[in-house]
């Protein structure tokens, strides 16, 4: 199928979730990721902030638990720079105050930007994904921009409600791999 059947379809699934449902899933995205994922070496780490009206996986779970045990990662969140078309790295923190974007985005208020260079992890948002780890988002590319300005060692994981899709149709040269993919009962490994 293409991006745009697979969205609809990724966005209708969502909108069905309950909070209840909702907030499980994301816990159980969350025990997953600490699960496989040995964050000792991280030093820099990228993660969305839900749209809650999208129904977006609750990333405060994954959050809140490295702010308790990894005080030595640097937390960061996105933030569109509109003039530019590109996704900024704000410093994220408990404290951080947020203001809502144009589209009603949560996004950190200050000026704390961190280099796309220096991230080790991003927590990638996606609808849905494939099993050779190409994303479906929202369709407005922000991602793949920002991720094609990550090293190349820093590790891409997309976290989803649903489990990979055989194949995204129209995938182009500008669509960047996710390196792995964590839904609430498993991860997929696209790095091997």
């Amino acid at each position: 199928m293409k991006k745009a059947e697979l969205r609809k379809i990724y966005l209708a699934g969502r909108k069905k979730l309950l909070s209840a449902e909702r907030t499980g899933e994301s816990r159980a995205i969350a025990a997953r990721f600490f699960q496989k994922f040995d964050l000792t070496e991280i030093e820099f780490l990228h993660c969305f902030l839900p749209i809650e009206k999208f129904n977006e996986i609750e990333t405060t779970f994954i959050l809140q638990k490295i702010w308790r045990e990894f005080p030595n990662i640097e937390t960061l969140a996105p933030r569109v720079n509109f003039q530019t078309g590109e996704i900024e790295n704000l410093k994220y923190t408990p404290a951080t105050e947020l203001a809502r974007n144009v589209w009603g985005i949560a996004e950190p208020i200050g000026n704390e930007l961190i280099a796309a260079e220096k991230i080790d992890l991003v927590l990638t948002p996606l609808l849905g994904c494939d099993q050779k780890g190409f994303r479906v988002g929202y369709g407005k590319g922000f991602y793949d921009k920002f991720l094609r300005r990550c090293r190349r060692d820093c590790l891409k994981i997309g976290l989803s409600y649903f489990e990979p899709t055989q194949t995204i149709a129209d995938v182009n040269e500008f669509d960047v791999k996710l390196d792995y993919c964590v839904t609430p009962e498993n991860v997929y490994d696209f790095a091997a």
